[in-house]
């Protein structure tokens, strides 16, 4: 693939890989999650680069993009999309995003219904808070609730390595545990490594980007964004969520909102992972998917 670190119209340089663009082929933008880089789909990304033009962004405050002092809504990373879409002159696009990914491009669907043909979600199936969301209760409780995860928030560290193999040692090892551990997490691992100026290793993934983030996504409500949803969708929920009667009760809720929608649940997935977990079956499932709707067009 090829990569790029292109400068937006709003002074944001977004670090892009992408296909060589082909006229012929539908474009299609792949949204990773929260605290991700877009080396997470590496293991998808030959199931789909003969069908798509493929553009993978590292979001705002990821990867090797940039990471301003503040602009970490939703709002704020599908706006950086739309401008991105436009350099590369895209009028029409597919969308699949895992977890902060699917939020986000849920966000640009809702703000530019034009422009996105479908969107595939594995994320944004149910709110943090409130009625449609994993925790309710009165605005005492929910305040209580959100100041306990705040000061969570306030005291993480970042963990500082001697050298790579610790680094990578350190995240490999739940996932071998787990049962799940392959070359595509180890690329994936290794793209948020950063070394210091002391030559010390750390995760890319910082406390203000993760902490304003997190703030405005327990203010958030999807039914809103699904309102304005014009294109057909896709839920792939983890086995763990598909099996959590709130968050599928929420999931129905906002499914219900929508003209098109399809909900494929995968057995044995966990949430965000299932792309490097199991790349061949869930490029199987958006392919089927992005098929039905190419039919259709």
């Amino acid at each position: 693939m090829l990569e790029k670190n292109l400068k937006l119209k709003n002074s944001i340089c977004l670090n892009v890989k992408y296909t060589e663009v082909n006229d012929q082929k539908p474009f299609l933008l792949l949204l990773h999650f929260s605290g991700g880089t877009s080396a997470m789909w590496s293991g998808v990304v030959p199931y789909l680069q003969e069908d798509f033009n493929l553009i993978i962004p590292d979001l705002r405050g990821h990867g090797k993009s940039d990471r301003p002092g503040s602009g970490y809504h939703i709002d704020d990373l599908a706006g950086d999309l739309h401008l991105l879409l436009m350099e590369f002159k895209v009028t029409r696009c597919h969308v699949v995003g895992s977890s902060m990914g699917a939020e986000v491009g849920l966000g640009l669907a809702a703000a530019h219904p034009e422009l996105i043909e479908s969107l595939v979600c594995e994320g944004a199936l149910t709110n943090e808070f409130g009625e449609y969301g994993l925790i309710d209760g009165n605005d005492v409780e929910i305040k209580q609730e959100k100041d306990k995860l705040r000061k969570q928030l306030s005291e993480r560290k970042d963990i500082v390595f001697p050298n790579k193999e610790e680094y990578i040692l350190y995240y490999k090892n739940p996932l071998e545990k787990q049962g799940i551990w392959n070359e595509h997490f180890l690329i994936f691992i290794e793209s948020c490594m950063e070394e210091t100026d002391a030559g010390q290793y750390v995760h890319f993934y910082k406390n203000h980007v993760r902490n304003e983030y997190m703030e405005s996504y327990w203010d958030l409500r999807f039914e809103e964004y699904y309102k304005k949803i014009r294109c057909p969708v896709l839920f792939m929920p983890s086995e763990a969520e598909w099996s959590d009667l709130k968050t599928k009760q929420n999931l129905y809720y906002f499914s219900s909102l929508l003209k098109s929608y399809e909900i494929t649940p995968l057995d044995q997935s966990l949430h965000a992972y299932v792309w490097m977990q199991i790349p061949d079956k869930a490029a199987a499932v958006v392919r089927e998917f992005l098929g039905t709707q190419l039919q259709k067009v």
